[in-house]
């Protein structure tokens, strides 16, 4: 890790902002969503994956950033913190930094709200069970059916007030495929 990607913090606060990426924003898989607990899980590792949904989730009530309590939330997560960082809490968001899905910024940290799809290079170390799945996953086309259902289910949680993000991961709980979640939730038209 360099030095200029390291995560040490030095006050028992850091402050949490969003990582804007136009392209991720647009088309990677939202933190909480199945996509990331199935294939980033492997990669972060559990610790980082709970902080990260941890902070962003904070992000969904502060959107433009907010004060994180580093012990308190730790704690939160049943890691441990101290000022050093040899901690399992600091060395959670180390990681988190370290696989590109949060970075330093000035008094915190910048976090991603949506990743990427996994890497060749990390999913050519997964278990083969888990590359199987993801090759499945990553080539599963919506059929129309699945469109417009997922359309439908979109339109009313959408109407009701839900965020996109919200709606994408309840229509993947609901069966709906990734292809039809993400494009149903974003609004996107469907054409076929």
């Amino acid at each position: 890790m360099h030095a200029s990607n390291s995560f040490a913090p030095s006050a028992p606060t850091v402050m949490v902002v969003p990582w804007a990426d136009p392209l991720i924003d647009h088309s990677g898989h939202e933190v909480r969503s199945q996509y990331v607990e199935l294939f980033w899980l492997n990669i972060l590792g559990p610790s980082a994956t709970w902080a990260l949904r941890r902070l962003v989730a904070g992000l969904d009530r502060y959107p433009l950033g907010y004060e994180l309590d580093l012990d308190e939330t730790a704690n939160e997560l049943g890691l441990s913190y101290s000022t050093s960082t040899s901690n399992t809490f600091v060395k959670a968001l180390q990681r988190c930094v370290l696989f590109g899905v949060a970075q330093p910024v000035p008094d915190g940290l910048a976090v991603r709200r949506r990743l990427p799809t996994v890497s060749m290079r990390h999913l050519s170390r997964m278990p083969a069970g888990l590359q199987a799945r993801h090759a499945q996953w990553t080539v599963r086309r919506a059929s129309l059916p699945d469109l417009e259902r997922g359309r439908a289910l979109a339109s009313v949680m959408l109407a009701t007030g839900d965020e996109p993000e919200v709606v994408e991961r309840q229509l993947l709980a609901l069966g709906v495929s990734p292809e039809a979640a993400v494009l149903a939730a974003s609004g996107t038209a469907l054409t076929s």
